[in-house]
Parts: C-alpha cells; structure tokens; sequence
C-alpha cells in the first residue's frame, strides 16, 4: 500500500512537514483533491490513469481505516462491551 522505499519517502517529507493543521474534515478533503488534482496533471486523462489515482485514495482509506478506525471500535467494544 503506501510502503515505499525510505529514499522514496524522504522527497516529500518536507512538504508533508510545511503542511499546517488543517481545521476541518473540508480543508483536508480540498488538500486531497488538490494532490490526486496534481498527479492527474501529468498524465493522460484516461481510465487508467484516473483508476490509479481514485484506487490509491481508497487504499489510502482502507489503511487508515484498518490501523486507526478499527482499533478505535476494539477499543470501544472493550469499553461498552459488545452488541452480541
């Protein structure tokens, strides 16, 4: 998924890290939509293309969602107890 190379990631470190702290769900969507804008620029307004760049946003999802959301639910069923 997102694992690449650590010489890979280091390119755009310093732009992750001049980012400011986005004050709404909105402002991180805008930047989202402005970076999957920025890597269909340079190609081809194909299915492919426009594929990737959709699928890597949902894979993106599905990882946050498995590393954070999910524990987040573990967590609150440990909490609440479960509905079962």
């Amino acid at each position: 998924m997102p694992y690449i190379l650590q010489a890979n990631r280091e390119r755009f470190q310093p732009a992750l890290e001049s980012l400011p702290d986005f004050a709404s769900k909105g402002e991180l969507e805008y930047v989202i939509f402005s970076i999957m804008r920025a890597y269909m620029s340079a190609r081809n307004n194909k299915y492919s293309n426009l594929h990737d760049c959709t699928y890597a946003a949902m894979h993106c999802a599905d990882e946050f969602r498995r590393r954070f959301l999910d524990k987040r639910e573990d967590e609150a069923i440990t909490e609440n107890g479960d509905i079962f």
